[in-house]
Order: structure tokens, then C-alpha cells, then sequence
């Protein structure tokens, strides 16, 4: 059993898994920095969390409010009716890429050995179901876009997503539900060109995600 499926395993929260041998820095030499956005405890002992070096030392909730005044204006769902190992990946990818909200539709639970402890930093909301999501969605202005290799599809690789947008993945054995895609303004496709029938959930989110930043992101604020 692992700790996704042991007690609490319902109830939302960050990881704390810890992978390989740590990295990070040690204590840092005295005097310390006066900058209240600092750890006296990391400060004291070292940092070796999974974060940018320009966070190092930094409190959790600095570095959330640091990420808040930059984040994205798309964001990020994907359908868990199954238990899809690949939401770990899709927070994490999400992170990395700055969106504003992941969304988790269906089960709360989900295993999340793959976020690599970014869930402590990226916002995750979880809806019942599809309904709730385009209510939220349509709520905040935003475009729902469906990923998916369905007929009727657009190739991501010609289509300019929305700047205002919320992108939808569907489990790794179904793809999405007919109620996302029914829901959906807009449904993009991956091209693809060998014989697998699809590509894992977790890779489309990041080809997905990375298309927008592409078209919207300024690089000039990338680490």
C-alpha cells in the first residue's frame, strides 16, 4: 500500500516524497540575510526542496504569493472517473509551466508521487464532475479546450490555443468523456505518426501546455 492509498489519502494536501540523494544547498553562512521572505529553519539547516535556486531559503508561502503575481491565465483539468496515475505528472508539468489552477474531476483521490512535491505550490481544485467544471470554467471566462485524438479534432500544431483558456485531458484508457466534449468550445489534436494508438495523458498535458506557452508566454520572465 502507498501513502495515496493509506489513511487520509482522501483529503487534499502536498507530498513529501523524497527521491534519489537530496540536492539543494546547506546552511547558509552567518550573518543571515535580513529578507523576511527567509526560513530560519531552512536557513539553519539547509534546503534541499524541490525548488528553483532562486527560492532557496525562501518560506512556502513566499514562494506561493511569488508564483501568484506571475501565473498564467490558462489552467489545466484532467478527468480522474478511473485512478490515473498520471495526475502526479500533470501538476508537476503544470508547475513548471506556470498555469494558474489544475483542476481534478471525479475522485478526490489521486496518487501523488508523481507532482514531486510541487502540489505545495500549484493550486488544485477538485470538482465532482463535469458539469462543475464548465460551470467554473464559464464562471471565470474561460475557453474550455478539449485535447484529445477524436474525428472532428483541430492539430494542436496549426491551432493558436486561447490566451484565457482551460485545457482538458481525459484518462490515460478513454481520452475524454463525451460531457467534456460536448462542453468543449474548441477540441485540439496530437500529431502523431507511429503505431501507438495515443500518447501517455501525462506527455499530451506537456506538449499541450508547452503550445501555449509558446504562443503566449514571455520567455523574458522563464528562469
Amino acid at each position: 500500500m502507498t501513502a495515496a492509498d493509506g489513511p487520509g489519502a482522501d483529503l487534499p494536501g502536498p507530498t513529501e516524497w523524497v527521491t534519489g540523494e537530496p540536492v539543494g544547498v546547506g546552511p547558509h553562512p552567518r550573518p543571515w540575510p535580513d529578507d523576511a521572505r527567509l526560513d530560519p529553519e531552512l536557513l539553519s539547516s539547509g534546503d534541499a526542496r524541490n525548488v528553483v535556486d532562486a527560492y532557496r531559503y525562501w518560506r512556502r508561502e513566499a514562494i506561493v504569493a511569488d508564483l501568484d503575481a506571475r501565473r498564467h491565465p490558462f489552467e489545466v483539468a484532467i478527468e480522474n472517473f478511473g485512478h490515473d496515475a498520471n495526475i502526479g505528472t500533470v501538476v508537476r508539468t503544470a508547475n513548471a509551466f506556470l498555469a494558474a489552477r489544475v483542476h481534478i474531476v471525479g475522485r478526490r483521490r489521486w496518487n501523488r508521487r508523481g507532482a514531486m512535491v510541487t502540489d505545495r505550490y500549484q493550486h488544485v481544485h477538485h470538482h465532482p464532475d463535469v458539469d462543475a467544471l464548465l460551470t467554473d470554467a464559464a464562471g471565470r471566462g474561460l475557453t474550455v479546450v478539449a485535447v484529445d485524438n477524436v474525428p472532428g479534432a483541430v492539430p494542436l500544431e496549426t491551432t493558436e490555443l486561447p490566451r484565457d483558456c482551460l485545457l482538458v485531458f481525459g484518462a490515460e484508457s478513454g481520452g475524454i468523456t463525451d460531457p467534456t466534449r460536448q462542453g468543449a468550445a474548441l477540441t485540439v489534436s496530437i500529431a502523431q505518426f507511429g503505431s501507438t494508438r495515443s500518447v501517455n495523458a501525462g506527455v499530451a498535458a506537456g506538449i499541450a501546455m508547452h503550445a501555449w506557452i509558446r504562443t503566449h508566454a514571455d520567455l523574458r520572465t522563464a528562469w
